[in-house]
């Protein structure tokens, strides 16, 4: 998917799991097949996971997601990985890698949960809760997305010029114009800052699509308060995704700006993964759909 992407044979994923954690070496290894671009999954037994990244990552970085990751375990009313240990790089695999705990349930696609009233309940809560940690002084770190809308201009215009067969992207490249037009957030609130699809996780329980787990927290931080909003605009129809907005108490420019973050991520995804990841490709492109077809975004681009 990436050019330089690490290779890695389950053998000497084995062999490093073993090696690392020594305890663990009765456990049974299973790769688990994802639409996960950033690394490549080992299940450990039934409690455990391994996450090798796909291109190289230091040890204080993913020392850093592993205490970002526990902080948003303690406070998500959901569950959430856990982390269990770090590696370092070694000749043999050349990025260190992380184990964490395995939590249970599937990602829900762009379309499974669209009209459910119980899961756009669910992700209120979890967006709520989240918010609720103390910031304890931070501030935006300045990585990927979470300041403003308009830092992303460049990678913007060049999602557009390669997405022409994909998208209108005359009426994509206005609607994005007039969203980062609109007021930045007055202070930064603790956010997942990457609650797509496939970073969470449902279950069918009593006929409803509720939400299972929140995977990927490794990024968990301050950020503008809308960029969790993204869940709603991947994941909802119209009538669900009021119910997110009302739920979190979304003012008009914080949900416009939902929306603007959910196009800066699909725009990405559609063309990028056209070809290596077919299922990630198709969520962007629903998503742009989902976010043009949106009546009072309409209305900003006339």
């Amino acid at each position: 998917m990436h050019d330089g992407e690490l290779a890695l044979e389950t053998e000497v994923a084995a062999r490093l799991i073993t090696r690392r954690f020594p305890e663990l070496r009765r456990e049974e290894l299973r790769p688990v097949s994802s639409t996960g671009t950033v690394n490549r999954i080992i299940r450990v037994g039934d409690g455990l996971v391994a996450r090798f990244p796909r291109l190289a990552a230091s040890e204080p970085t993913l020392a850093r997601e592993a205490a970002a990751l526990d902080e948003l375990a303690a406070a998500s009313p959901f569950p959430a990985p856990r982390s269990y240990g770090i590696a370092a790089a070694s000749e043999e695999f050349d990025s260190a890698w992380a184990v964490q705990s395995w939590i249970d349930g599937e990602p829900p696609g762009p379309v499974r949960a669209a009209a459910s009233e119980a899961f756009a309940h669910d992700l209120v809560v979890l967006i709520r809760a989240l918010r609720s940690v103390d910031v304890r002084g931070r501030v935006f770190d300045g990585n990927g997305r979470g300041g403003r809308l308009g830092d992303h201009d460049e990678w913007v215009s060049e999602c557009l010029s390669r997405s022409a067969h994909l998208i209108d992207v005359a009426r994509t490249a206005k609607l994005w114009a007039a969203l980062c037009a609109l007021p930045p957030a007055d202070a930064p609130l603790m956010c997942h800052r990457d609650l797509t699809p496939f970073n969470l996780l449902v279950i069918e329980r009593d006929d409803e699509v509720r939400l299972a787990g929140v995977l990927d927290g490794g990024d968990f931080g301050p950020a503008d308060p809308a960029l969790d909003l993204v869940a709603a605009w991947h994941l909802l129809d119209a009538p669900t995704r009021r119910l997110v907005r009302d739920g979190v108490s979304a003012g008009e420019a914080e949900w416009q700006r939902g929306a603007g973050w959910a196009l800066q991520q699909a725009l990405g995804l559609g063309w990028y993964y056209e070809k290596s990841n077919p299922q990630m490709s198709a969520l962007g492109i629903s998503t742009v759909r989902r976010v043009l077809a949106d009546p009072e975004l309409s209305m900003l681009v006339g």
